[in-house]
Formats: structure tokens, C-alpha cells, sequence
């Protein structure tokens, strides 16, 4: 028997929850599920009280934590990131294994020879991005290589963005299906990467300016903008050489330019409290981030443009009135920062309805040669969701962490240590999994980039 804790069951676990309560009779596990409210879990666990119970659970209490890893073998956390360097602490002291979708920070990654000592595993980074991403571009890499190609550039994309027929009348053809703060606050460091051996910078007020357009066969137009630092996984992937290194992130065409708008205002701003009203209007906040008024009388979408150097009519306005950023709407939140307003307005206006879909779209573009012959690799996936619980965000996370633990349980995942899914032994049989009893499966095509040599 395997007792199995799960930490946070919010949207995001929905489908790894299922998963665990599937197979949970006939693995023998014992499970408990901790969570800030369970009591939206009564109906969900209800068909399995032989096996599975909720607690409350605060991570703020210092003392319930370690009390309930002792009393499990694998810890799932899917807690908010900040929230994993002490879940892996307790795991190390405890002498538990630990499975999250969440990136390696620096803190746990110092963490490695201490879960090794202690004979256990902390596998992060097996979700979607970062997670399958790791897994499709290793089977990619494995493939070309076992061949003899040359890999010469590595391009990476990934978003979770809306199914085609939930877009609706919805300009910026987007909404939440994953934290909204992270969303809000995307892309503010510098992000790094390699082109034809060149490093390349891109500060945070010009990151969603900077795009590249991506096409998805069958989905349309992508903009793709850059990852924080692509570089970090030029060792995990094999390519210290190679000289086009890049990871990114997939928005619908027209988002960015109008996102780079709220950059340019100043209203993703995390770090200045404003000493603002609760009822302050959008209208008034929006107002206050402009130049002073130069008396002649305009609009305030007007006087907008005109300091973002915008078309009055164009599409990136008509984003921003569709959000009422323009209007007599309250801000709702006193004393808080640009960010926290966006994101509360954002909240709102971007909230997955009970009939929509989402999409997540991936895709990997590998260059190589192989015989002097110049070659490209291309891998897509493309996942719809169920419904607004169910969605393709919560499979393509949770599920990957659902099989992880289930072939930790079974002790057939000998790494030890802090851990990415890298290796053939992790990767394989979850892609294969996923493929056969889901059907999320990526669609591939290699093509010479040489005229007249075939693939």
C-alpha cells in the first residue's frame, strides 16, 4: 500500500484527482487530498471513502505540514510555486518522495544531495511547461541523434489559450485557465536566449513588442514571445553547442501588442501601492498614469492613443475598451498596485464559463544537419478541453504528474535526487500513456531544408 498526499486540489488538479481516484482501488493506494476549502471536494470523493479523504489544510500552520507528509510515502503538491520549497524541505527531513509541475528553483536544487542522501526523489518541472515540453523535445533530440544529426537550433512555444469555438466575441481571445496572477505578471525579468550564436536580451518593457508569428495547422496565427531564460536548458537538453537556443510563450494573434499597452501604462506595476479608493473608477486610474492634460479637450481613449502612439480605432484600443479600462467601473481594491487592480478586473473579464473550452497548443521547431543535408523537425500538440473544470490545462499538468506517482508507487522510477523528466525512463512511458489512453499525442513532421534531398 501506498499512501499518497495531494496538497491543493484547485482547478488546475481536477484531472490529476481523477486520475488518482481511477487507479486508486486496484494500486492499493490510500489517499488524502489537502486543501485550503474541502468542502468543494465532498462530491468528487464521495464514490471513494474507502480510499480517499479530504482535510483542511493552511500551509501557514507550521505544524500541519510535516504532520502530513509524515503520514504519507509521495507528496503531489500542486500549491502555488512559493509554497514548494518547504513542502521539499519536509519531504527531505521526513525521508518522502516529492512530484510537482512547478520549475526547480535555485533553493531546491540545492536541495539534490540531501534527497539522495535521504534515498528519495524530487521531481518537478512534470507538467505541461515546464513538463512536456521537456519530455516531447528529448524524444525529438533522442531520434535525430541516434541518427547522427547535428542539432543547430531549438525553438520551443507553448500556450493555454482558447478553443476556436469559445473565442467568441472576445477581442483579445483569451481567458484564465491558470493562475491570473502569473499571467499578470509574465515576463518581468529579462528574457534571454541564442541566436546563430548571438545572445540576445530582451527587457521586460519591450518583451510582448517583440513577437514572432507562429502558425499551428488547422488552429491559425500565434504571437510567440520569449521565455524568461531559454539558456537553463542548453545542459538538461545535451545543447551547450548549439547556437539557436529559444523557449516561448503562445498568445492568438493582436495580444501582445495590445497587452504591451498595459506595460507601457504602467498598470502591471506589482511594486508601488497607489494609497487608492476601493471606488475609484478606471476611468480615474487610467487617467492618473497619462501626461497632464494640455487643454484642448479630448476623449480619454483619445488621449490614450495618442501617448501610446496608438490608432484611436485600431485593434490594440479596441482591446482595452472591451475590458471597460475606459469606463466609470470601480477599481474594487483600495490601496493596492496597478497589478493587483488589472488582475482583479482581469479576474472578471477573462473568467472561463461553464460552456467554454480551452486549448493548449505546443510546438517545436528542431534545425539540424545530418550529412551536411540541412533538416527541420517539427512536433505540435494541440488539447481541447472538456469543459470549464476539465479543461486541457488541468490534463496536460496534472495528468503527466499522475502517472509520474503511479509508476513511483509501483517502484519502477529509480532517480534519486532533484529531478527534471529528461531522461528515457520518465518520459517514455508517460508520452506512450497519454498517446494510447488520452490521446494527447504530439503530431510530427521532418522536412530537408535543402531543395531537391528528400526528408
Amino acid at each position: 500500500m501506498s499512501r499518497i498526499l495531494l496538497l491543493g486540489a484547485g482547478r488546475s488538479a481536477s484531472s490529476l484527482l481523477h486520475y488518482l481516484l481511477l487507479h486508486a482501488a486496484e494500486e492499493g493506494w490510500q489517499l488524502t487530498v489537502a486543501d485550503v476549502n474541502p468542502a468543494h471536494l465532498a462530491p468528487v470523493l464521495a464514490a471513494h471513502t474507502a480510499y480517499a479523504r479530504a482535510v483542511a489544510f493552511d500551509i501557514q500552520q507550521e505544524t500541519q505540514l510535516p504532520e502530513l507528509v509524515l503520514q504519507a510515502d509521495i507528496v503531489i503538491s500542486m500549491l502555488p510555486a512559493l509554497f514548494h520549497l518547504p513542502v521539499a524541505k519536509a519531504c527531505v527531513q521526513h525521508g518522502r518522495h516529492l512530484v510537482t509541475a512547478s520549475y526547480v528553483s535555485a533553493e531546491i536544487r540545492e536541495l539534490d544531495a540531501l534527497a539522495k542522501a535521504a534515498d528519495i526523489l524530487i521531481l518537478m518541472e512534470c507538467g505541461l511547461d515546464p513538463g512536456l515540453d521537456h519530455m516531447s523535445a528529448m524524444r525529438a533530440l533522442h531520434d535525430i541523434r541516434a541518427r547522427g544529426g547535428q542539432l543547430t537550433a531549438f525553438r520551443s512555444y507553448c500556450g493555454g489559450l482558447l478553443a476556436p469555438d469559445s473565442e467568441g466575441e472576445n477581442p483579445w481571445k483569451y481567458k484564465f485557465t491558470w493562475n491570473p496572477r502569473n499571467v499578470v505578471l509574465a515576463g518581468q525579468s529579462t528574457a534571454k536566449y541564442l541566436e546563430n550564436g548571438h545572445l540576445r536580451f530582451i527587457p521586460y518593457q519591450q518583451l510582448f513588442a517583440r513577437t514572432t508569428p507562429i502558425t499551428v495547422a488547422g488552429y491559425g496565427e500565434f504571437d510567440g514571445y520569449a521565455n524568461r531564460d531559454s539558456l537553463s536548458y542548453r545542459a538538461p537538453y545535451g545543447l551547450d553547442a548549439i547556437p539557436t537556443m529559444l523557449r516561448g510563450t503562445l498568445r492568438r494573434a493582436g495580444y501582445c501588442a495590445a497587452w504591451q499597452a498595459f506595460v507601457r501604462l504602467g498598470l502591471t506595476d506589482d511594486a508601488v501601492h497607489l494609497g487608492n479608493s476601493a471606488d475609484m473608477t478606471w476611468a480615474a486610474l487610467v487617467e492618473s498614469f497619462l501626461p497632464a492634460p494640455n487643454g484642448r479637450e479630448t476623449s480619454l481613449p483619445d488621449r490614450t492613443a495618442a501617448y501610446l502612439g496608438l490608432a484611436p480605432d485600431g485593434p490594440e484600443m479596441q482591446r482595452l475598451a472591451w475590458l471597460d479600462v475606459f469606463s466609470a467601473r470601480p477599481v474594487g481594491l483600495a490601496d493596492a498596485t496597478p497589478a493587483q487592480l488589472l488582475e482583479r478586473l482581469l479576474t472578471e473579464k477573462w473568467q472561463l464559463q461553464a460552456g467554454d473550452h480551452d486549448m493548449i497548443v505546443m510546438q517545436h521547431t528542431l534545425d539540424y544537419s545530418l550529412a551536411g543535408v540541412p533538416h527541420r523537425w517539427e512536433s505540435s500538440l494541440v488539447v481541447l478541453g472538456d469543459d470549464a473544470t476539465h479543461t486541457a490545462m488541468a490534463k496536460t499538468v496534472g495528468l503527466p504528474v499522475a502517472m509520474a506517482v503511479r509508476r513511483l508507487a509501483a517502484g519502477l522510477v529509480a532517480q534519486r535526487g532533484v529531478v527534471i523528466p529528461t531522461e528515457a525512463c520518465l518520459y517514455e512511458p508517460i508520452l506512450d500513456e497519454l498517446a494510447a489512453d488520452y490521446g494527447i499525442r504530439f503530431e510530427e513532421h521532418e522536412v530537408s531544408l535543402q531543395p531537391g534531398v528528400p526528408a
